[in-house]
């Protein structure tokens, strides 16, 4: 058993969707490290240039708007005029809404149940044929969705559309990977807690009162994402299909809550 390769990336070509910022440029920075070319998108062409320009020469900006179908389409485009076959997609680009219930408007839910939900859907189709062209028995293309501890589990903020659309997705991954995995395409989902980022504000302002909250006593690491990602996307991960992979400290599975008497 040669496990100097189990994490290792070598060769493969990857796209990370949101990979400019916060946590998907932790795992595109990870996958670089590894060995994979990686192509970074996002709607900001100026951060997806940063990116790649900090990242190195086996990362390629390619921005584009994923929030809509024919975003999702135009990409799929854009990477097949620059690869033959795809075999690594991270579907991490998301949004989130925060607003109370009676005011919660129909705006707040669409645009994050359309980025959320319905774009790792319509991204992973559109390059279906990529990803089969990359995939087989012994080395499986890989799909990696982007979900949330939020939709494993309550928390104190008015986020009713992204609860609900991180639940879905955790859903979505189990059913998208009973149909390719025919395809020799493994399909997993990463559930992340806190970990500093332009949507997760209270972990990056405020880090050292959220660990508290944590039982591992800290909030996430880029390493910790970027490790994740890594298990999944390489040999380590071949035999992992349909499962959600919580990254969290311990939030979800670890958290005691105090006895209610009766």
């Amino acid at each position: 058993m040669d496990v100097s390769k189990l994490f290792r990336l070598d060769g493969r070509v990857a796209l990370v969707t949101g990979g400019s910022r916060g946590i998907g440029r932790m795992i595109a920075e990870g996958f670089v490290a590894s060995g994979a070319k990686v192509y970074v998108s996002s709607r900001s062409e100026d951060a997806c240039a940063e990116t790649a320009k900090a990242l190195g020469e086996r990362c390629v900006a390619l921005p584009m708007d994923v929030s809509t179908v024919e975003g999702c389409k135009a990409l799929a485009v854009a990477v097949a005029e620059r690869e033959t076959s795809l075999d690594i997609l991270v579907n991490n680009a998301g949004a989130a809404w925060g607003e109370p219930f009676d005011s919660f408007p129909e705006k707040g839910w669409d645009k994050v149940m359309d980025l959320n939900v319905k774009s790792p859907f319509f991204l992973t189709q559109a390059l279906h044929g990529l990803l089969k062209a990359a995939a087989r028995a012994e080395r499986p293309a890989k799909v990696i969705n982007i979900s949330s501890i939020d939709g494993q589990r309550n928390n104190g903020w008015e986020t009713y559309s992204y609860h609900a659309s991180k639940a879905g997705l955790i859903h979505l991954t189990r059913r998208m990977s009973a149909t390719l995995i025919g395809d020799h395409i493994n399909v997993t989902s990463l559930a992340p807690g806190a970990f500093a980022s332009r949507m997760n504000k209270a972990a990056r302002d405020h880090g050292d009162a959220v660990a508290q909250r944590i039982p591992a006593g800290r909030i996430g690491e880029p390493e910790d994402m970027a490790a994740a990602a890594i298990y999944l996307a390489s040999r380590a991960g071949d035999y992992v299909v349909g499962d959600t992979l919580t990254v969290d400290g311990g939030v979800v599975n670890a958290t005691i809550t105090s006895n209610i008497e009766a």
